[in-house]
């Protein structure tokens, strides 16, 4: 009998530790997988590649009519958010820039503008959210004539009814009850309030989470403006910025590293089949357009560029509308075909860069 019940014992302590071992087993696993999905969602963030375009501002001096510039800016925006474009780098055919992009939704002057300025205001202005564009820009002369164009009906454009993981926002003036966070207008029928304490009047992308409570007890927070595309693969929109000059587009590159690969568009350049194009791969790809004399014009005046051609100033140059009917093809008209043309080659670099 006192050998049975030991043998039961031992059997019984057996079972215990088999099934402790497992639970740690089982443990461990779990924190491996966590483990793994962070390193996953971290490289994801990393392998975020961007795609940016450059276009002079004197193409709006061309314009006959302010209509006609707002419209021409337009088209430039549609274009971008059509294809993704994370970047609008707008830019002076001369070394010498005298324009400050820090003004461009500052202040409430009536004056004209023209170049660099519009169209940096325009492509701005319609970026922006319909929601929020009364708070960020004051009436101005330049944006008279912006009703008349269609709207770009991005992902983070999002309609009052409508529910998002994220929504772009403009802090309050108003305080909140608990003194804690700030207001927030992020479009919906009620005022957001966000954990951090901001001045009134900045832009903010929010994290709106999966809760639909819009009470001042239910705290969000502000997070980078590339968290939606980091996270869920969003596409949120462009920046816009400026350079005096077609040397200063690659010397104040806001990306790490610069861009690692540049392309130039232009009727000199080489004719290549778009299904024959290779794109190496990238983490962030340039593509510059020329106005009325092309790129290398603008080569030609920039100070910092003296002596060289195209061909040494960006990694590739091509034609990308070869045997055209017209003898010149606008800015705008190239900018939808180039983007157009380079869709697929694109596409087929950033699947082989994933793999």
């Amino acid at each position: 009998m006192a050998k049975k019940k030991k043998r039961r014992d031992s059997a019984r302590n057996g079972e215990e530790e088999e099934e402790e071992l497992h639970n740690q087993d089982n443990g461990g696993t779990e924190n491996n997988k966590k483990i793994k999905r962070n390193e996953e969602q971290n490289t994801k963030k990393s392998r975020i590649r961007t795609v940016s375009i450059a276009v002079p501002g004197s193409i709006i001096d061309n314009a006959q009519s302010l209509e006609l510039a707002t419209r021409l800016a337009g088209q430039i925006a549609r274009a971008s958010t059509i294809f993704r474009i994370d970047e609008i780098v707008v830019f002076d055919n001369k070394s010498s820039g005298t324009y400050d992009s820090h003004v461009t939704t500052a202040g409430d002057e009536d004056g004209s503008e023209s170049g660099s300025p519009f169209l940096i205001r325009i492509l701005e202005y319609l970026e922006t959210p319909q929601y929020l564009r009364k708070s960020l820009f004051p009436r101005h002369n330049s944006l008279r004539f912006v009703g008349l164009l269609p709207p770009l009906d991005a992902p983070h454009h999002l309609r009052k009814h409508e529910w998002g993981p994220f929504r772009e926002g403009v802090t309050l003036k108003e305080k909140t009850l608990s003194s804690i966070g700030t207001y927030v207008d992020v479009g919906l029928s009620k005022n957001v309030v966000i954990e951090d304490k901001l001045e009134p009047g900045k832009r903010v992308t929010v994290a709106m989470g999966t809760n639909r409570h819009l009470g001042a007890d239910q705290l969000r927070k502000v997070v980078p403006f590339s968290t939606p595309r980091e996270e869920e693969g969003l596409y949120w929109g462009y920046k816009v910025r400026y350079a005096s000059s077609i040397s200063s587009v690659f010397k104040e590159c806001p990306y790490e590293g610069g861009y690692d690969h540049t392309i130039g568009t232009s009727e000199h350049g080489t004719i290549v089949n778009s299904m024959d194009l290779t794109i190496p791969k990238f983490s962030h790809l340039l593509i510059a357009f020329g106005g009325l004399a092309g790129l290398e014009e603008s080569i030609e005046e920039d100070d910092s560029l003296k002596g060289k051609n195209a061909n040494e100033v960006f990694d590739s140059y091509l034609n990308t509308c070869p045997n055209q009917g017209s003898r010149t093809i606008r800015t705008e008209e190239a900018i939808f075909i180039s983007l157009q043309y380079f869709h697929e080659p694109i596409s087929r670099t950033l699947q082989n860069t994933e793999v």
